[in-house]
């Protein structure tokens, strides 16, 4: 599997009313999506930030060290960069204020 930062398509905004097939990934691929209590709080992460950017979440798939999304921007303005930066910030912050680790 892939790892890293994908580059972005050239030319492309990721603004709009379009679809979008994620993948996030854990620090260093640590087996973290194993107990309800983590996938809960991330997922509702998620979805905070997909209110708050005017995405919805058609679909997810919680692996033990990554999740797979299938989002669609709602607006003219969905941001999905935006999207993105939030819903890893809000899960990484509240996972690791409820967890006691990064």
């Amino acid at each position: 599997m892939r790892t890293g930062k994908p580059e972005h398509l050239p030319g492309f905004s990721y603004i709009g009313c379009h679809r979008y097939s994620l993948t996030f990934c854990t620090k260093d691929r640590k087996r973290l999506f194993v107990s309800d209590a983590v996938v809960d709080l991330v997922l509702s992460q998620i979805s905070r930030a997909a209110i708050e950017c005017e995405f919805a979440v058609l679909a997810y798939c919680f692996m033990p060290d990554h999740v797979h999304l299938l989002v669609e921007g709602r607006a003219e303005h969905s941001d999905c960069k935006q999207f993105i930066a939030r819903a890893k910030q809000y899960s990484g912050f509240y996972y690791s204020k409820a967890f006691n680790e990064p």
